[in-house]
């Protein structure tokens, strides 16, 4: 496809709208490049988007947490909730594992956890 690119553009006028798309795709071919090889890599940022959306929400609630520690508590279970979801774990069932496992697992491996 990159080759066809190539080998199209010079034959468009340079005004031309379609020539503007192949410039457009060109330029970012590095970067489909690397999205065509990971087949983790998703084509949108929707999942980090719809993640975003229940904090952007909460933002009132933060003003009653209480206190500066009270709302770094809240952001702390916001992020652990949300890696959670994201990851396809059931973050109740996640907290209730760690809860029960923190106070007896080492500080140094503590991100095994």
């Amino acid at each position: 496809m990159k080759q066809r690119f190539d080998t199209t553009l010079p034959t468009l006028s340079r005004k031309s709208n379609t020539r503007g798309a192949f410039r457009y795709a060109l330029n970012r071919w590095p970067a489909r490049a690397c999205y065509c090889s990971d087949v983790q890599a998703e084509i949108d940022n929707l999942l980090v988007a719809r993640a975003l959306r229940g904090i952007a929400n909460g933002r009132r609630k933060y003003l009653f947490a209480g206190t500066d520690s009270g709302r770094e508590r809240a952001t702390a279970m916001y992020n652990l909730i949300g890696s959670a979801r994201l990851n396809g774990i059931v973050p109740e069932t996640y907290l209730h594992y760690v809860i029960g496992r923190i106070t007896e697992h080492p500080i140094k491996r503590i991100g095994a956890l």
